[in-house]
């Protein structure tokens, strides 16, 4: 096995879950904005803002200085929420331009309706050495060293392949794709239906509804990735349909949670303030429809969710938009 040197850039719950996984075989170091905080990780060995609970290994490193983490790495994996994920890069290129770069961010970039790699492409150049990491896995679940398997997408297929090799563990298995649109659509836009699967589920209706919601999202979420280039078998696999499920249903989902609260009738800045972590996808609703209308594809799902959290439509007014829609055929 290859043993490398791996830069994990942002120390919230998937960034530490991440280097908690990768140290078990190479040498990992974790970096975040607020030095405060990482000298607590340091001093408790537990990130007990976003990872309470678990005990970190110690041969990760805590790193403070954003220079040192990148001049040191073999491989940079960027795991900020996706609005830092601009300045990262371009804070990479300056100090260490060509070294393998993996990001595992998702949504769209607010006002451009970016992908992050096309954010990427602009920032580091279209021959980049570079890749996403996505795919059905919780952070806590990740760092308890519970099994998950997640996509590794890059336009290269020999960098996909290689990284895979590298990083590809017994309890984190790793797959090579090369359709890097039609896994960050996929992981994009589930965290809008896991919204909506939230206020199905928080309104009380039922299991049925919840399967129906899904499925339909998983057409929405397809026609997108279409649109986009992508390819339709991908989001069958676990950048597409297993991330949409987890996500949808699984209790430590921060989207789901929002969604449940609004149909509690929360408003939206309160439910962010207690959720305490970024929600990607109450963001990537606005810019899903907004790239859903420039490209004529049909979204019906994530229209309601972006007229609840940003339209001032309340949650079974939503609902109802959905469920009033004419029949048609699947």
């Amino acid at each position: 096995m290859i043993r490398c040197r791996i830069a994990v850039f942002g120390a919230g719950a998937w960034g530490t879950a991440l280097a908690q996984a990768f140290c078990n075989t190479h040498e990992v170091s974790l970096w975040g904005r607020d030095r405060p905080h990482l000298e607590e990780i340091a001093h408790l060995r537990e990130n007990r803002r976003y990872l309470p609970g678990v005990r970190l290994h110690d041969t990760l490193g805590i790193q403070a200085d954003f220079r040192t983490a990148a001049e040191q790495a073999d491989l940079h994996l960027v795991v900020t929420p996706l609005a830092g994920l601009r300045e990262t890069a371009r804070q990479l290129r300056q100090l260490r331009p060509g070294t393998p770069l993996l990001w595992a961010c998702k949504g769209f970039e607010a006002g451009s309706g970016l992908l992050p790699h096309e954010i990427i492409t602009e920032e580091l150049g279209p021959d980049a050495p570079c890749g996403v990491l996505t795919g059905p896995s919780f952070a806590a679940e990740v760092a308890r060293g519970l099994p998950a398997a997640v996509t590794l997408a890059a336009r290269d297929a020999t960098f996909a392949h290689h990284w895979v090799g590298v990083l590809h563990q017994p309890l984190l298995r790793i797959y090579a794709n090369t359709d890097l649109v039609g896994c960050e659509v996929g992981g994009a836009v589930k965290n809008v239906m896991a919204i909506a699967a939230g206020v199905s589920d928080g309104m009380g209706f039922g299991l049925n509804a919840r399967a129906a919601l899904i499925t339909r999202g998983l057409a929405e979420i397809a026609r997108l990735a279409r649109a986009l280039a992508g390819r339709s078998e991908t989001l069958m696999g676990l950048a597409g349909m297993g991330d949409l499920i987890l996500t949808c249903t699984g209790d430590l989902s921060r989207n789901r949670r929002v969604g449940l609260a609004l149909a509690q009738g929360k408003s939206l800045a309160d439910i962010l303030s207690e959720l305490g972590h970024v929600a990607e996808g109450v963001s990537t609703a606005r810019e899903v429809v907004r790239l859903a209308q420039r490209h004529g594809v049909e979204m019906p799902v994530c229209e309601a969710i972006d007229a609840l959290l940003h339209h001032g439509l309340n949650a079974r007014s939503a609902v109802e938009r959905l469920l009033a829609r004419d029949p048609r055929e699947e």
